[in-house]
């Protein structure tokens, strides 16, 4: 899944601004969806899985932390009616 995601960041770069604004507005809704099910599945995790969830919700935090500093210095302004905006279409292709 890393690879996947750096293999994909990587060829956002030979896309126009507009494509470079949405591929990074796209990972910052997957990375806050990640959080989300890690968080749930802390909730109900058992022994050594709560330390798993524990460095799951920590590093994925740092990296949703990161693409909205990249989006603010990139003047992207995400709110709830993008978040919405951007889901439909993605469930539509």
């Amino acid at each position: 899944m890393l690879y996947e995601n750096y293999v994909r960041e990587n060829r956002i770069k030979d896309k126009n601004e507009e494509e470079q604004k949405r591929e990074l507005i796209k990972s910052i809704l997957e990375t806050k969806s990640i959080i989300k099910t890690a968080r749930n599945n802390y909730d109900y995790a058992e022994e050594e899985l709560i330390d798993y969830y524990l460095y799951m919700i920590k590093a994925y935090q740092s990296k949703l932390n990161y693409l909205i500093k990249k989006a603010k210095k990139n003047g992207i302004i995400l709110d709830r009616l993008q978040d919405l905006e951007i889901s439909k279409q993605e469930k539509a292709v």
